[in-house]
């Protein structure tokens, strides 16, 4: 049974950092590209970051740039998600999610797993 669990949410004021990390299970992780989306109130799904499995390239929204890190660390099938430098608008359900192919990291429908989300607040 595949799992993917989201943890490390929470409420933080403006220019604090969270870390956020997922934990999957079921699946072979080493083998997957890992992504992180985040849906707003009212707002659609959006990208936020990725690593691929193969070379661990790393991918970011330009909203997130400079202030946001992915990583995994393959041998406890986790990762994570580094956020420094909130914002209110970085307020949003964060999902992590994976893909097998990695083809197009950013692309949401490329995926094929995803974890229930974890809520992040900002306040000003």
């Amino acid at each position: 049974q595949v799992q993917l669990v989201e943890s490390g949410g929470g409420l933080v004021q403006a220019g604090g950092s969270l870390r956020l990390s997922c934990a999957g299970s079921g699946f072979t992780f080493t083998s997957y590209t890992m992504g992180w989306f985040r849906q707003g109130r009212g707002k659609d799904r959006e990208f936020v970051a990725a690593i691929r499995w193969s070379d661990s390239s790393t991918y970011y929204a330009d909203s997130v740039k400079g202030r946001f890190t992915i990583s995994r660390e393959n041998a406890k099938n986790t990762v994570y998600l580094q956020m420094n430098s909130l914002k209110p608008e970085d307020t949003a359900v964060y999902y992590c999610a994976a893909d097998h192919y990695g083809r197009t990291p950013r692309d949401y429908s490329e995926y094929d797993f995803w974890g229930q989300g974890t809520q992040v607040t900002v306040s000003s």
